[in-house]
């Protein structure tokens, strides 16, 4: 099944194979950190998941007319006509040779004529500034669990194995669930090894011997869930679904304590349900790697309905229609 999938493991696999066999960059490291030991550019006004601001040019709303419009440039003492301009306005040279229309906008007034600017003798259409909803969001690596790590905070080491585990220096079912696994949950949208692999393995581990100190939890594991999802990472993305699937079968009633806080990880789930990999009739070989963000969403809503209660069927509606 699907939750039995070795996640934190098979991220050094893929990463293997994509470097060292298909030559794929593994990137730099981050210069910023919000480690107290850093001694790079801090990541001060940085939040995981905030809107970009666009600077495409946008039309002002028109009340009069409920429509959006293009402020009209202001007149100056130039714009008239001269002898000769009829011809030169018919061909657009005149916008290219005078002053201050060059740059004018002019509206279509029949239904589906786009906004144009004229430059030279060309028209050039402007469309409406994109919506990016599957573009990456900012992504800091200012997460507590780097901190902590860090810091000698917390009892884990990498392994130094054939397998791909961690060293935990306790018994992982003596941990105090409150305190660490938010922390693991958080180091879930870092990029960077060792972080990742100990953040995502952490996390299954105690997932696996966690029981009945799972649920007391959940409500504090909701904020790095949503915030690892508003990050619209697709490889961010897929870890997180992986493991709210293992989280969801991991013990009783864990899926109906995560009905109420559907309004906060179900949104993200909907702008990618239909994200999926179109090949016709021929064969995707790199689903065992499982980075089909939209078979994992699909895969994650019925596990969530399956185990969220009577409940669960009528709010996963109300957010993925």
């Amino acid at each position: 099944p699907p939750t039995s999938i070795d996640v934190g493991g098979a991220l050094f696999v893929d990463k293997y194979c994509d470097v060292k066999i298909k030559g794929m960059s593994s990137g730099k490291p981050s210069v910023q950190s919000g480690s107290c030991f850093d001694q790079t550019r801090p990541t001060f006004g940085r939040r995981p998941g905030a809107h970009a601001v666009s600077d495409a040019p946008v039309p002002k709303y028109a009340a009069t007319t409920q429509s959006h419009l293009w402020p009209t440039p202001k007149p100056t003492t130039d714009r008239f006509l001269r002898k000769g301009d009829g011809a030169r306005v018919k061909s657009g040279e005149l916008f290219a040779t005078r002053g201050g229309l060059g740059n004018s906008r002019t509206t279509g007034l029949e239904s589906g004529t786009s906004v144009s600017i004229m430059s030279g003798s060309r028209s050039t259409p402007i469309a409406p500034p994109r919506a990016n909803a599957f573009g990456k969001r900012d992504n800091p690596p200012d997460t507590q669990f780097r901190k902590f790590y860090e810091r000698g905070d917390l009892p884990v080491a990498v392994m130094s194995a054939s397998k791909n585990t961690i060293n935990w220096k306790v018994d992982v079912d003596k941990l105090d669930y409150h305190h660490y696994l938010p922390i693991f949950f958080d180091g879930v949208r870092e990029k960077e090894d060792p972080y990742r692999f100990l953040a995502v393995k952490g996390v299954e581990d105690m997932l696996r011997s966690g029981g009945a100190k799972i649920l007391p939890v959940i409500p504090q594991l909701i904020i790095p869930i949503k915030t690892a999802l508003n990050t619209r990472d697709p490889s961010v993305v897929c870890i997180v679904l992986q493991l709210l699937q293992k989280m969801v079968v991991s013990a009783e009633l864990v899926g109906e304590a995560l009905v109420p806080y559907y309004r906060q990880i179900l949104p993200i789930l909907n702008v990618f349900k239909n994200k999926n990999v179109n090949l016709g009739d021929g064969i995707d070989y790199a689903q065992r790697k499982r980075r089909n963000v939209g078979e994992l969403v699909l895969e994650t809503l019925q596990l969530f309905e399956r185990y969220g209660g009577e409940d669960a069927f009528i709010n996963i509606k109300y957010m993925v229609p």
